[in-house]
């Protein structure tokens, strides 16, 4: 059996018909859809390009294809081509093949009358919540109000009529969006940590460190991570005396009013606009030459890139949203969007070296809980059944 699988991201596909992706979901990510089926084929954005960089991985290949989306951004974009995106939604509809959606998503909203009108069974995979991506200082746009009531109902519909449903949290999103009472239910996260990722021991901090490195991984294509939050509390700090380095690592379109903050905030020498890393060796090496990791979002699934950090040994500081609580104690968490109690959280964590070589220790033993040993066991029994509850439906059931 074949799996079609709704996505949100974007790809580029170069003029050979290859596609390519920078960060996540290469060609290995979709290998653990195979392990139950014949071929993937994904519906996401694809934007045409001359050529790519060579950090780039391919993400089309042996079984694995794509159904190219308009690359829109953003409400404007995407409603000069909602036909055309909602045409071809339709067209890679294919009769008999399993469905996952990874919601919520506006591009499985396309999806979902079709599945609907044939009493189709569908299984989804919940990595993010729109009640938190359109909370307040979140997105900025005059219909959030309305966003943040639309789709946590979209999905909410969604999850209950899944006959099966995975969650990147344990209990987090399961609470707000929760399966049907007769659904095959589990958790996992889309975090890939091979052994190789690990440090083998946790950080012994400093006792004289003249600068203190904070690290910060996230998109800067919105503002879900809180960057410019960040940004501020490290104003405070430095405004205090303390002696800072912030590495943002991500880009996207706040990228430069951000720079133009941190220049106001007197930060210009203090903040490292890092820009886009290829995910890997990239990404821990600057992971590695940190002391704090800190993402204070105001929306999250499961941060996985917090869970990176702690397999490095990183002390990390979050906010209070999403899978948050299943990684970091509470008093490593601050309430979203709150600079002054996320300036005095960096205080009080980096004058502490103890604390810090505490919370090194308890994040290294946490995220060896999503080594791909422990996950993969979950993913394929959630594959397996999907396909098992398909095939059966299909028995019955004809175009």
């Amino acid at each position: 059996m074949n799996i079609l699988v709704t996505l949100e991201h974007h790809f580029e596909q170069t003029p050979d018909g290859a596609v390519w992706t920078q960060t996540t979901f290469p060609h290995s990510f979709w290998k653990r859809y195979l392990e139950v089926f014949e071929n993937v084929r994904v519906v996401a954005r694809v934007r045409a390009v001359d050529s790519v960089s060579p950090d780039y991985q391919r993400a089309d290949g042996d079984r694995v294809s794509f159904i190219p989306l308009p690359d829109y951004v953003g409400l404007k974009q995407y409603l000069s081509q909602a036909r055309q995106v909602e045409q071809t939604v339709k067209n890679a509809f294919v009769f008999g093949d399993a469905i996952i959606m990874r919601v919520s998503s506006q591009i499985a909203n396309h999806l979902q009358p079709i599945l609907d009108q044939h009493h189709y069974p569908y299984g989804v995979e919940v990595v993010a919540d729109p009640y938190d991506v359109f909370a307040p200082n979140s997105v900025k746009h005059p219909l959030r109000p309305v966003f943040r009531l639309w789709f946590p109902r979209q999905l909410r519909r969604q999850c209950a009529g899944a006959c099966a449903a995975a969650y990147v949290t344990e209990k987090a999103l399961q609470h707000r969006y929760p399966p049907a009472k007769n659904a095959f239910s589990t958790h996992y996260s889309s975090v890939d940590l091979p052994d190789e990722v690990f440090v083998s021991a946790p950080r012994i901090p400093k006792q004289e460190i003249h600068t203190f490195t904070i690290i910060s991984v996230g998109t800067l294509a919105q503002l879900y991570k809180a960057p410019d939050v960040l940004i501020d509390a490290v104003a405070h700090c430095v405004q205090e005396g303390m002696k800072l380095k912030l590495v943002l690592v991500g880009d996207g379109k706040h990228r430069q009013e951000l720079e133009t903050r941190a220049a106001k905030l007197g930060l210009k020498e203090c903040v490292d606009f890092r820009g886009q890393l290829p995910a890997g060796d990239a990404v821990r090496a600057a992971l590695d030459q940190a002391d704090l990791f800190v993402l204070p979002s105001h929306q999250e699934g499961l941060p996985r890139a917090m869970i990176e950090a702690m397999a490095r040994g990183l002390p990390c500081i979050g906010s209070t949203v999403g899978g948050f609580p299943e990684l970091i104690p509470p008093e490593d968490m601050v309430a979203p969007g709150n600079v002054t109690a996320l300036a005095q959280k960096i205080r009080e964590v980096v004058i502490n070296p103890q604390r810090l070589a505490q919370m090194s220790t308890r994040n290294l033993q946490k995220a060896r809980e999503y080594t791909e040993q422990v996950l993969r066991q979950r993913r394929f029994e959630f594959y397996l059944y999907l396909c098992n509850q398909t095939e059966t439906w299909l028995k019955t059931h004809k175009p």
